[in-house]
Protein backbone atom coordinates (compact mmCIF):
# COMPACT_ATOMS: atom_id res chain seq x y z
CA UNK A 1 0.00 0.00 0.00
CA UNK A 2 2.74 2.50 -1.27
CA UNK A 3 0.38 5.14 -1.82
CA UNK A 4 -2.58 4.35 0.72
CA UNK A 5 -4.88 7.18 0.81
CA UNK A 6 -3.55 9.56 -1.86
CA UNK A 7 -5.70 10.80 -4.39
CA UNK A 8 -4.06 10.43 -8.36
CA UNK A 9 -4.92 11.48 -11.91
CA UNK A 10 -3.78 9.38 -14.29
CA UNK A 11 -4.75 10.92 -18.01
CA UNK A 12 -4.84 8.63 -21.03
CA UNK A 13 -6.16 5.80 -18.08
CA UNK A 14 -8.23 4.46 -20.89
CA UNK A 15 -5.95 1.92 -22.20
CA UNK A 16 -2.19 1.33 -22.74
CA UNK A 17 0.30 2.24 -20.12
CA UNK A 18 -1.88 4.60 -18.70
CA UNK A 19 -4.67 1.52 -17.71
CA UNK A 20 -2.29 -0.43 -16.08
CA UNK A 21 -0.80 2.68 -14.07
CA UNK A 22 -4.10 3.65 -13.06
CA UNK A 23 -4.79 -0.23 -11.87
CA UNK A 24 -1.23 -0.11 -9.95
CA UNK A 25 -1.96 2.93 -8.00
CA UNK A 26 -5.18 1.98 -7.33
CA UNK A 27 -4.09 -1.63 -6.34
CA UNK A 28 -1.63 -0.02 -3.98
CA UNK A 29 -4.25 2.32 -2.13
CA UNK A 30 -4.78 5.45 -3.83
CA UNK A 31 -7.98 6.61 -5.44
CA UNK A 32 -7.80 7.33 -8.86
CA UNK A 33 -9.51 9.64 -11.24
CA UNK A 34 -9.49 7.93 -14.72
CA UNK A 35 -9.26 10.48 -17.42
CA UNK A 36 -9.55 9.96 -21.37
CA UNK A 37 -11.00 11.11 -24.28
CA UNK A 38 -12.55 7.43 -24.92
CA UNK A 39 -15.45 7.61 -22.52
CA UNK A 40 -16.04 3.37 -23.17
CA UNK A 41 -12.29 2.65 -22.55
CA UNK A 42 -12.60 4.56 -19.13
CA UNK A 43 -15.62 3.61 -18.12
CA UNK A 44 -14.20 -0.49 -18.46
CA UNK A 45 -11.34 1.23 -16.53
CA UNK A 46 -13.02 2.33 -13.49
CA UNK A 47 -14.73 -1.04 -13.77
CA UNK A 48 -11.93 -3.00 -13.36
CA UNK A 49 -10.30 -0.87 -10.63
CA UNK A 50 -13.65 -1.03 -8.28
CA UNK A 51 -14.33 -4.75 -9.88
CA UNK A 52 -10.88 -5.80 -7.88
CA UNK A 53 -11.59 -3.33 -4.77
CA UNK A 54 -10.49 -0.17 -5.40
CA UNK A 55 -12.05 3.03 -5.69
CA UNK A 56 -11.57 4.98 -9.08
CA UNK A 57 -13.95 7.76 -11.10
CA UNK A 58 -13.90 8.79 -15.00
CA UNK A 59 -13.90 11.96 -16.60
CA UNK A 60 -13.72 12.71 -20.00
CA UNK A 61 -11.51 15.23 -21.35
CA UNK A 62 -9.37 16.27 -23.91
CA UNK A 63 -6.71 18.14 -22.73
CA UNK A 64 -5.61 20.18 -25.11
CA UNK A 65 -8.98 21.87 -24.46
CA UNK A 66 -8.06 23.99 -21.53
CA UNK A 67 -11.49 24.04 -19.82
CA UNK A 68 -11.29 20.08 -20.20
CA UNK A 69 -7.69 20.30 -19.10
CA UNK A 70 -8.47 22.28 -16.09
CA UNK A 71 -12.32 19.99 -14.89
CA UNK A 72 -9.77 17.25 -14.21
CA UNK A 73 -8.55 18.71 -11.67
CA UNK A 74 -11.73 20.11 -10.38
CA UNK A 75 -13.75 16.95 -10.76
CA UNK A 76 -10.20 15.13 -8.74
CA UNK A 77 -11.03 17.42 -5.67
CA UNK A 78 -14.89 17.24 -5.86
CA UNK A 79 -14.75 13.41 -5.69
CA UNK A 80 -11.77 13.06 -3.36
CA UNK A 81 -10.96 16.02 -1.95
CA UNK A 82 -7.40 16.80 -2.97
CA UNK A 83 -4.45 15.70 -5.53
CA UNK A 84 -1.67 14.05 -4.59
CA UNK A 85 -0.31 12.51 -7.40
CA UNK A 86 -0.71 13.80 -11.14
CA UNK A 87 0.53 11.04 -14.27
CA UNK A 88 0.69 12.69 -17.09
CA UNK A 89 0.63 10.03 -19.84
CA UNK A 90 -1.77 11.17 -22.32
CA UNK A 91 -0.26 11.20 -25.40
CA UNK A 92 -1.18 11.24 -29.37
CA UNK A 93 1.03 9.42 -32.07
CA UNK A 94 1.90 11.32 -35.05
CA UNK A 95 4.72 9.55 -36.38
CA UNK A 96 6.06 11.31 -38.71
CA UNK A 97 8.37 13.65 -40.29
CA UNK A 98 8.28 15.98 -42.99
CA UNK A 99 5.55 14.74 -44.38
CA UNK A 100 3.29 15.86 -41.03
CA UNK A 101 1.19 18.39 -42.16
CA UNK A 102 0.42 21.74 -40.18
CA UNK A 103 -2.88 20.08 -38.96
CA UNK A 104 -1.18 17.21 -37.88
CA UNK A 105 1.68 19.31 -35.37
CA UNK A 106 -0.86 21.10 -34.19
CA UNK A 107 -2.06 17.91 -32.96
CA UNK A 108 0.77 16.05 -31.87
CA UNK A 109 2.07 19.76 -30.08
CA UNK A 110 -1.93 20.55 -28.71
CA UNK A 111 -2.14 17.17 -26.65
CA UNK A 112 1.50 15.90 -25.93
CA UNK A 113 2.65 18.95 -24.61
CA UNK A 114 0.30 22.20 -24.16
CA UNK A 115 -2.47 19.51 -22.88
CA UNK A 116 0.17 18.30 -20.46
CA UNK A 117 1.16 21.63 -19.45
CA UNK A 118 -2.48 22.60 -18.79
CA UNK A 119 -3.57 19.98 -17.10
CA UNK A 120 -0.42 20.41 -14.71
CA UNK A 121 -1.42 24.25 -14.53
CA UNK A 122 -4.75 23.37 -13.07
CA UNK A 123 -3.39 20.53 -10.52
CA UNK A 124 -0.50 22.49 -8.80
CA UNK A 125 -3.06 24.61 -7.65
CA UNK A 126 -4.55 21.71 -5.22
CA UNK A 127 -1.23 20.48 -4.88
CA UNK A 128 0.66 22.99 -3.39
CA UNK A 129 -1.57 22.44 -0.48
CA UNK A 130 0.18 19.27 0.99
CA UNK A 131 3.15 18.51 -2.16
CA UNK A 132 2.89 15.30 -3.91
CA UNK A 133 4.12 13.93 -6.71
CA UNK A 134 4.39 14.14 -10.77
CA UNK A 135 5.28 11.87 -13.06
CA UNK A 136 5.21 13.27 -16.93
CA UNK A 137 5.81 9.95 -19.57
CA UNK A 138 8.57 10.62 -21.81
CA UNK A 139 10.09 7.98 -24.17
CA UNK A 140 13.24 6.32 -25.76
CA UNK A 141 11.81 9.41 -28.36
CA UNK A 142 12.71 12.04 -25.87
CA UNK A 143 16.55 11.09 -26.07
CA UNK A 144 17.71 9.48 -29.66
CA UNK A 145 17.40 10.15 -33.54
CA UNK A 146 14.91 8.01 -35.27
CA UNK A 147 13.93 7.75 -39.02
CA UNK A 148 11.26 9.69 -39.89
CA UNK A 149 9.52 10.15 -36.55
CA UNK A 150 10.40 13.90 -35.46
CA UNK A 151 6.87 15.44 -35.49
CA UNK A 152 6.60 12.63 -31.67
CA UNK A 153 9.91 12.99 -30.88
CA UNK A 154 9.89 16.70 -30.71
CA UNK A 155 6.90 16.66 -28.42
CA UNK A 156 8.53 13.72 -26.11
CA UNK A 157 11.66 15.88 -25.91
CA UNK A 158 10.01 18.84 -25.01
CA UNK A 159 8.08 16.68 -22.14
CA UNK A 160 11.69 15.95 -20.69
CA UNK A 161 12.91 19.69 -20.49
CA UNK A 162 9.48 20.66 -18.98
CA UNK A 163 9.93 17.97 -15.95
CA UNK A 164 13.36 20.03 -15.65
CA UNK A 165 11.76 23.40 -15.66
CA UNK A 166 8.64 22.24 -13.72
CA UNK A 167 10.68 19.96 -10.59
CA UNK A 168 12.81 23.56 -10.50
CA UNK A 169 9.24 25.92 -9.88
CA UNK A 170 7.76 23.46 -8.12
CA UNK A 171 10.69 22.20 -5.40
CA UNK A 172 9.66 24.97 -3.12
CA UNK A 173 6.29 23.66 -2.75
CA UNK A 174 7.67 20.01 -2.29
CA UNK A 175 5.95 18.97 -5.56
CA UNK A 176 8.52 16.20 -7.00
CA UNK A 177 8.46 16.20 -10.92
CA UNK A 178 10.33 13.74 -12.47
CA UNK A 179 9.63 12.11 -16.08
CA UNK A 180 9.45 8.16 -17.27
CA UNK A 181 10.66 7.24 -20.15
CA UNK A 182 9.47 3.86 -21.98
CA UNK A 183 10.84 1.86 -25.14
CA UNK A 184 9.33 -0.30 -26.58
CA UNK A 185 6.06 -1.36 -24.73
CA UNK A 186 3.26 -4.05 -26.09
CA UNK A 187 -0.11 -2.11 -25.74
CA UNK A 188 -3.20 -1.56 -28.47
CA UNK A 189 -1.37 0.89 -30.50
CA UNK A 190 1.85 -1.89 -30.83
CA UNK A 191 -1.11 -4.67 -32.16
CA UNK A 192 -2.07 -1.48 -34.63
CA UNK A 193 1.04 -1.33 -35.91
CA UNK A 194 1.88 -4.84 -36.34
CA UNK A 195 -1.69 -5.08 -38.58
CA UNK A 196 -0.71 -1.78 -40.67
CA UNK A 197 2.24 -3.39 -41.48
CA UNK A 198 1.74 -6.78 -41.50
CA UNK A 199 4.07 -7.98 -38.84
CA UNK A 200 2.95 -10.76 -36.51
CA UNK A 201 3.79 -10.85 -32.68
CA UNK A 202 6.62 -13.12 -32.65
CA UNK A 203 7.99 -10.88 -35.66
CA UNK A 204 7.82 -7.55 -33.20
CA UNK A 205 9.20 -8.81 -30.29
CA UNK A 206 12.20 -10.31 -32.43
CA UNK A 207 12.95 -6.92 -34.07
CA UNK A 208 12.06 -4.80 -31.32
CA UNK A 209 13.47 -6.57 -28.65
CA UNK A 210 16.77 -7.20 -31.01
CA UNK A 211 17.70 -3.18 -30.74
CA UNK A 212 17.89 -3.98 -26.40
CA UNK A 213 20.12 -5.21 -24.03
CA UNK A 214 17.31 -8.13 -22.86
CA UNK A 215 16.30 -9.11 -26.08
CA UNK A 216 12.32 -8.32 -25.75
CA UNK A 217 9.76 -5.56 -25.92
CA UNK A 218 8.48 -4.54 -22.55
CA UNK A 219 5.18 -4.77 -20.66
CA UNK A 220 2.95 -2.10 -19.39
CA UNK A 221 3.10 -3.29 -15.78
CA UNK A 222 7.07 -2.77 -15.66
CA UNK A 223 6.66 0.57 -17.09
CA UNK A 224 3.69 0.89 -14.28
CA UNK A 225 5.97 -0.05 -11.51
CA UNK A 226 8.25 2.98 -12.57
CA UNK A 227 5.33 5.34 -12.63
CA UNK A 228 4.38 3.84 -8.85
CA UNK A 229 7.95 4.34 -7.50
CA UNK A 230 8.44 7.71 -8.83
CA UNK A 231 4.98 8.81 -7.61
CA UNK A 232 5.68 7.07 -4.05
CA UNK A 233 7.33 8.13 -0.86
CA UNK A 234 10.36 6.10 -1.78
CA UNK A 235 11.42 8.71 -4.23
CA UNK A 236 11.23 11.36 -1.74
CA UNK A 237 14.76 12.48 -2.79
CA UNK A 238 14.29 12.38 -6.78
CA UNK A 239 12.90 14.86 -8.27
CA UNK A 240 14.16 16.19 -12.14
CA UNK A 241 15.50 12.98 -13.06
CA UNK A 242 14.30 11.09 -16.16
CA UNK A 243 13.83 6.75 -15.54
CA UNK A 244 14.60 5.12 -18.36
CA UNK A 245 12.13 1.36 -19.17
CA UNK A 246 13.75 0.09 -21.99
CA UNK A 247 15.51 -2.96 -22.14
CA UNK A 248 19.13 -0.79 -22.12
CA UNK A 249 18.24 0.26 -25.80
CA UNK A 250 19.57 4.26 -24.88
CA UNK A 251 22.57 2.74 -22.65
CA UNK A 252 24.12 1.62 -26.27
Amino acid sequence: MRVKDKVAIVTGAATGIGQTAAEVLAQEGAKVVVADIDAAGGAAAVATICGKGGTAVFVKADISKEAEAGRISDEAVRNFGRIDILVNNAATFVLKGFEATVEEWQRSLGVNVIGTAMVTKYAVEHMKKNGGAIVILGSISSFVGQPNFYAYSATKAALLQMTRNMAMDLGPHKIRVNCVCPGTILTAASYRHMEKVGMTLEQFNADEGAKTFLGRIGQTREVAAAILFLASDEASYITGASLMVDGGYTAQ
